[in-house]
């Protein structure tokens, strides 16, 4: 249960520096696909760090996969807000934002991973 715990805040995590970093960098009015190409760019970084520092912990497969789909996705559509200028107001609202995306991202890979491999049981002895 904790590792499970650990996994979504693993998602949780990367998806906030990611909004983090890409609303340092990404200015209102920047051209959108510089932006969604730098904030996909950022996000594949900010994920590749973090899923490495944690997967001694958690596991490569249950960091990196979630983390990788969340930085780059959430790095593109973060810069795409922030380009326009839409949507989150306050840096404290657009780190609110990564944090539910990068656990949302981390649940539908779950999901996906209990389709492809369906239920588990073990053979006794």
């Amino acid at each position: 249960m904790l590792l499970q715990i650990g996994d979504y805040l693993a998602g949780a995590m990367i998806g906030v520096v990611t909004a983090l970093i890409v609303r340092i960098i990404i200015w209102s009015g920047m051209d959108m696909v510089i932006a969604m190409l730098v904030g996909g760019g950022i996000g594949m970084i900010v994920s590749l760090l973090i899923s490495f520092m944690l997967s001694p912990l958690l596991g490569i497969v249950e960091t990196m996969v979630p983390g990788s789909l969340t930085g780059m996705y959430g790095g593109m559509l973060f810069a795409m807000r922030d380009s326009m200028a839409a949507g989150s107001r306050t840096m404290t609202a657009a780190l609110v934002v990564g944090a539910i995306f990068g656990i949302a991202v981390t649940v539908v890979m779950k999901f996906y991973n209990h389709a492809l491999r369906g239920t588990v049981m073990e053979a006794g002895e």
